[in-house]
């Protein structure tokens, strides 16, 4: 039994003439899907009693089942956590701005990085999820707040680039028109810097937003911060970069997560300039979640204003993250873990 999400519509089309089917058959079945929200192949009301049969032998919609959903009560965020029908817990946060719905996905449940300040990446990874199991979360979530998302930020539990075909199938679906037709720029994929799937990325020559996980102004302290630091140096990954806005003429983002006495003293914003100054990027400053885990403590808000303001009267556009969800553990792996301890 397939999951019907992780094909695409000639992959359909294909198993529909081979299954002696009308190859049209597939646009119908996507429309009820990804349109209609109907996932239940008996209710598709223009498909014939023998075509549902032969769906249901083969595929089922693989939406993933909301086993706790919480709304937080200082703003507009959500927190769905995720069941699958292997038992593995995710989770995907959505945040309401002006501009519409956010949605942050998963593209593993766990994570094999190590980053010190991430609680995803405490156990390790367990395996990847598909294309359609990416795409199911945005589903499910958009069904249970009944509003369209319209933005997708790839910066929940996992690595994008170490899931790179499962992720670079559903950046192609998800833009598509007959699934949900996301445009490609309102779309961020963040990594920690794998430097050739950077560069794979960057030869797709799509338009997505590429968000750099950086949180270091040098070497030494990334790699205290971040394992990934130990195999491909800030010059490496800096490089990549390059590469990727000489292909695809988008800016880089680059996140900064300020970790109080570690990354954000005035000497750390005066490398950080030097490193970024020559590149076409914004910085997002993003105040470091506290986890339990380990004993990283939010900088100050003196700080993080002076940080801030360092890097703007340089001419780096930089922005402070709002903190959203705090009450309800909407930080990346957070509420999973809890979860999976209770």
């Amino acid at each position: 039994m397939n999951n019907i999400l992780d094909l695409n519509l000639e992959e359909l089309k294909e198993w529909m003439v081979s299954n002696g089917e009308k190859a049209f058959r597939a646009k119908q079945v996507f429309g009820w899907i990804y349109s209609n929200f109907i996932w239940d192949f008996d209710a598709m009301k223009n498909l014939s009693k023998n075509t549902k049969e032969k769906l249901k032998e083969n595929f089922y919609v693989g939406i993933p089942r909301i086993v706790k959903k919480f709304k937080s009560k200082d703003d507009d965020t959500w927190k769905f956590l995720f069941k699958y029908p292997d038992g593995n817990i995710i989770e995907s946060v959505v945040m309401k701005y002006k501009h519409g719905n956010s949605i942050c996905v998963s593209t593993q449940v766990g994570c094999r990085m190590g980053c010190k300040f991430c609680a995803s990446t405490i156990d390790g990874v367990i395996r990847d999820l598909t294309c359609g199991e990416i795409l199911g979360q945005i589903l499910a979530a958009q069904k249970e707040i009944e509003e369209r998302i319209s933005n997708i930020v790839l910066m929940g539990s996992g690595e994008p680039m170490d899931n790179f075909n499962n992720v670079l199938k559903f950046l192609k679906l998800v833009v598509a028109d007959y699934t949900l037709n996301i445009g490609q720029r309102h779309i961020t994929l963040s990594t920690c810097g794998i430097v050739p799937k950077i560069k794979e990325l960057a030869d797709e020559n799509m338009q997505i937003t590429l968000a750099i996980s950086l949180h270091a102004s040098n070497d030494a302290m990334r790699k205290n911060i971040m394992p990934i630091a130990n195999k491909y140096s800030i010059k490496e990954v800096l490089d990549a970069c390059k590469y990727y806005i000489n292909k695809t003429n988008r800016r880089i983002s680059f996140e900064y997560a300020l970790v109080k006495g570690v990354n954000d003293s005035k000497e750390s914003a005066t490398e950080l300039i030097g490193l970024l100054k020559p590149i076409m990027c914004h910085v997002n400053l993003i105040p470091v979640n506290e986890i339990k885990e380990n004993d990283y403590e939010k900088s100050t808000c003196k700080n993080i204003h002076e940080f801030a303001e360092l890097l703007k009267v340089s001419g780096i556009e930089t922005t402070v993250r709002r903190e959203m969800g705090s009450d309800i553990n909407a930080a990346c792996g957070q509420l999973r873990r809890d979860y999976i301890s209770e």
